[in-house]
């Protein structure tokens, strides 16, 4: 009788942990842009800057971190002093915008699958150089086509384009696309 509660004990604890690991492991959805979120660098509310927007949802907090501007929230992923516990990036996907002044509360993509027009003349929420994210390679081209820029993915995003020209770009780039996702 004691044999089957401790071997009924384990199997719980072993279940426990099971269900724990497959919870890490689902990706979490992202959060649809109210005027409650408000950029971890700026404490500005998103909604009065134009521009896509980014959100990154981590392991240790409930609600996401906020970014005005995609530039920002690529930058938030290089910097060492950010939490690495990062389980899933969302950007503004452009190519589902109403406009540039009206980005989406509700059409993000996950950044590791999202094109990237960088270099173009948009600026973003902050007024400063913006990687601009589509779901698909004609939007981007096109987008591209209109307002100069080249298209890149995630993990090509220079470092110095998001952090400034003294950035290290090359590792810059390693770091970002060794970004540990929970």
């Amino acid at each position: 009788m004691t044999s089957r509660i401790v071997c009924a004990f384990a199997a719980i604890i072993l279940l426990t942990g099971c269900n724990q690991d497959a919870a890490n492991s689902v990706i979490p959805p992202p959060v649809a842009l109210t005027s409650d979120a408000m950029g971890v660098f700026c404490g500005m509310s998103l909604q009065e800057h134009p521009g896509p927007k980014g959100q990154i949802i981590t392991a240790g907090r409930i609600d996401p971190f906020w970014f005005t501007s995609v530039r920002d929230t690529v930058a938030f992923t290089l910097m060492p002093d950010q939490p690495r516990d990062i389980r899933v990036i969302y950007v503004s996907d452009m190519a589902r915008a109403t406009s540039w002044e009206d980005p989406g509360a509700t059409n993000w993509i996950d950044a590791r699958k999202a094109l990237f027009v960088i270099e173009s003349r948009k600026q973003g929420g902050m007024g400063a150089a913006e990687a601009v994210p589509f779901g698909n390679r004609e939007a981007a081209d096109a987008f591209a086509a209109d307002n100069g820029g080249r298209v890149v993915t995630f993990t090509q995003i220079p470092g110095a384009y998001v952090l400034g020209s003294d950035a290290p770009g090359d590792q810059s780039q390693r770091d970002r696309s060794n970004v540990r996702l929970n």
